[in-house]
């Protein structure tokens, strides 16, 4: 494992977006790593975008990419004791809108099709709309 110097502007900057926040939120709640394609379809948002995001809080240290075959999961970085505070104050800060509520709920859905604990293609892209849907 490298180490790597991080500066709270970058952590707070990181986190100074809604989108990257639900991924943060999302991770926090369930404690697993998860695909890019599992973000899409829980967060409703399309890859090109989370992957940018993903970029970003990877960058600043809060998170961790690891590849399985072709596949690359994200997850928390846990080991710095000032993470564990940015952890907790992103968990027990009020939700108002109740959308990690629903992310939450569709990314227990999505990884309900998993294999071998591991992600498969398992959506389905509808013609109209380009969103993914779970099959």
């Amino acid at each position: 494992m490298h180490s790597v110097g991080i500066d709270l502007h970058e952590v707070f900057g990181a986190l100074a977006d809604p989108t990257r926040i639900r991924i943060v939120r999302l991770l926090l709640e369930t404690n697993e790593e998860a695909c890019l394609c599992e973000l899409s379809d829980s967060l409703d948002e399309p890859e090109y975008k989370l992957s940018r995001h993903l970029k970003v809080l990877k960058s600043s240290g809060l998170i961790t990419s690891v590849r399985d075959g072709k596949w690359v999961y994200h997850g928390l970085v846990n080991e710095m004791v000032y993470l564990k505070a940015i952890h907790k104050a992103v968990k027990t800060f009020p939700d108002d809108s109740k959308g990690s509520v629903k992310d939450l709920a569709k990314f227990k859905k999505r990884i309900g099709l998993r294999e071998d604990g591991r992600c498969k293609t398992g959506i389905q892209r509808t013609e109209n709309s380009g969103k993914s849907v779970l099959a």
